[in-house]
């Protein structure tokens, strides 16, 4: 386990009668990456909310960056270093490349009293973000709109780094790619990661949990039901987690087999 960047310790969350956490403890470390896997209605995307500023906790505490925390908002949230990636990005699509990066964040100058935007120091800039991350995108200049939705995805990663992001939640952001722009998504999430910035993953698939992952932990009913090293475990074990069925030994493997140990 490298060095804790998120710490939750007991995290319970409740929508009236119904309890949708039930103490969950979680660790995310400096440049790990931890997906977080379960069945539909598990858990994933409230602990996530709660992460992301946008859900308070009934009980339980977090702990960022060695202090305790409870963010009030998505932007408090966001403001610490803690950025949430969905399946529709945050992106304007109607700009190009270098506005978006630098949406709301411009670099400006001004000349006897009058603004100037400061196009190529921008633009060069994000040139610098997009080659040090190894993300290829034809011209800067091109209107989000008309780029793939993995080359959207690489943008919104890429700034997200830029302007020095500790903790990025990625909620199913491969849903709706194809093979190719998911494999590059996934080299972009490890490629973030081996920067020193903590990485959650929610996914559905399990072959990408198992190709970015170095930890998954299992969501079921509210509780965590497994918290195993990628390279310790295997599909088949963490289906049995996701689902609740008891782990066989291999004893009962070979009598459930038809054959005498």
């Amino acid at each position: 386990m490298t060095e804790a960047l998120l710490k939750l310790e007991n995290i319970a969350r409740n929508f009236g009668a119904i309890q949708a956490l039930r103490g969950v403890d979680l660790e995310v470390g400096r440049g790990e990456v931890v997906a977080l896997l379960g069945d539909n209605g598990a858990g994933k995307s409230t602990l996530v909310k709660i992460i992301a500023g946008g859900l308070q906790p009934s009980s339980g505490r977090m702990i960022f960056e060695g202090m305790e925390r409870s963010f009030a908002s998505p932007a408090e949230a966001k403001a610490a270093g803690i950025e949430t990636v969905y399946q529709d990005l945050s992106l304007c699509t109607n700009v190009d490349v270098v506005a978006n990066f630098f949406m709301g964040r411009e670099i400006v100058k001004k000349y006897f009293g009058i603004p100037v935007l400061q196009e190529a120091a921008m633009y060069s800039a994000v040139e610098k973000a997009m080659a040090n991350a190894g993300t290829r995108i034809p011209s800067l200049r091109t209107n989000v709109e008309h780029l793939s939705g993995g080359q959207r995805q690489a943008i919104e990663l890429n700034r997200f780094v830029h302007w020095g992001g500790k903790l990025v939640l990625l909620d199913e952001p491969f849903a709706a790619l194809g093979v190719e722009q998911t494999r590059r998504g996934l080299d972009t999430v490890r490629r973030i990661a081996d920067q020193g910035i903590g990485v959650v993953i929610i996914t559905h698939i399990m072959a990408q949990a198992f190709q970015v992952a170095d930890r998954i932990v299992v969501i079921r009913q509210g509780v965590v039901a497994g918290n195993v090293r990628a390279a310790e475990t295997s599909p088949d074990e963490v289906v049995r987690m996701i689902t609740g069925e008891a782990l066989r030994s291999p004893a009962q493997e070979t009598r459930l087999n038809g054959r005498s140990p």
